[in-house]
């Protein structure tokens, strides 16, 4: 087992990274359990993996209460975070027991955000399902909902209590989740390490089409990753943290666009605002074309896209903007925005012009 500190004093928790963990799930939930029931929260596409852990828990001599929910990113909802919360509450969910979030991002950052306000706080643990929820979302304790004006506009910072990661679950998932879970492997890369980025270019294929040392290795390596940033920044004061939005700027546009749905995963959208944030730094001479060209030839060749034309978003640069206008770091007026001085130099850029960035997205437009 890789056990991997997400070191925040108090609030510290562990990630633990095994094969076949969910199956042995109740040994480490046991000391949290404390006798009680557990309530788990999952989704309706998740009902073998909800049964393993049923099991597992069973055989620790835990309770459990499953409350099933919709898949999608729909359910990231006021609706959806009412009726949780009274399921929870009906349960009689007391502060000090765990609730599990057996799920993709969707699931963690709902039930996240539920155990931050239930009681004015209660304990939750993520067991993570889809790629980009092992490698992104279930560390650092951001939690939230959507709302019609804009993509996790919503939420708190709640930290879990554990993180366990079973890389085999993802042998179930489309090939396209997995692509889209891959993207945040790779912004890992594009951030601050040139290396891995080059170690995503020679291994991409055999992680998405599911080589087990390669997974293991790139989940590893990026919830280290992010565990540092968070530990070092866990609220995005200093401007460590913000680096871990690379791409989500111009990808949270784009999955408004498309109105959050099937038409553009989150991991796509992100893989998409990677490329374009390289592209625009490239536009202005702040990284290298090649860099730039480097980075959108990976996303390709992996299935993702790289741009306004494979993302299938049409929409002119003022309506991408006034998306962004929507964005929840917006301060005084003006957008922070993740550029790069080339691969592996990602630096966050205050003084961005709107106008520049409509300008440069109108360029990036598929002819009719």
């Amino acid at each position: 087992m890789t056990t991997i500190k997400v070191a925040l004093a108090e609030r510290g928790y562990d990630v633990r990274i095994e094969a076949g963990l969910l199956a042995r799930a109740g040994e480490a939930l046991a000391p949290l359990a404390r006798g009680r029931a557990m309530a788990i929260v999952t989704d309706e596409n998740l009902a073998p993996h909800l049964a393993t852990l049923r099991a597992s828990l069973d055989a620790a001599g835990i309770a459990s209460h499953p409350i099933i929910l919709p898949p999608g990113e729909g359910t990231k909802s006021w609706a959806m975070l009412a009726e949780l919360t009274d399921q929870l509450l009906a349960l009689g969910v007391e502060r000090s027991d765990h609730v599990i979030a057996l799920g993709g991002g969707v699931i963690g950052d709902l039930v996240g955000f539920a155990c931050a306000i239930l009681k004015r706080g209660c304990q939750f643990v993520q067991i993570p399902t889809s790629l980009l929820a092992q490698v992104d979302s279930s560390v650092g304790g951001k939690t939230a909902i959507n709302t019609p004006a804009g993509k996790n506009l919503v939420g708190a910072f709640h930290q879990p209590a554990l993180v366990l990661i079973d890389p085999t679950v993802l042998d179930t998932l489309p090939p396209r989740q997995v692509r889209a879970g891959y993207a945040e492997i790779v912004k890992y890369g594009l951030i601050d390490d040139a290396d891995f980025f080059a170690w995503c270019e020679a291994n991409g294929a055999a992680l998405i089409a599911g080589d087990p040392e390669a997974r293991l290795h790139a989940i590893a390596h990026a919830v280290a990753a992010k565990a540092r940033i968070v530990a070092e920044d866990e609220r995005e004061t200093t401007g460590k943290r913000a680096l871990l939005n690379l791409g989500h700027t111009f990808g949270h546009a784009l999955e408004a666009e498309t109105g959050f749905s099937d038409r553009l995963l989150h991991g796509e959208g992100v893989a998409a605002g990677m490329a374009l944030a390289f592209g625009f730094s490239a536009a202005h001479g702040i990284a290298p074309q090649a860099d730039a060209d480097r980075v959108a030839a990976h996303l390709r060749a992996v299935g993702l896209p790289d741009g306004l034309g494979s993302a299938q978003v049409d929409a002119d640069g003022a309506r991408l903007v006034d998306h962004m206008a929507h964005d929840k770091k917006m301060a005084g007026g003006t957008l922070p925005f993740l550029l790069a001085r080339g691969i592996g130099q990602t630096y966050l850029d205050r003084n961005v012009d709107l106008t520049d960035v409509a300008t440069f997205l109108d360029a990036q437009r598929v002819p009719a």
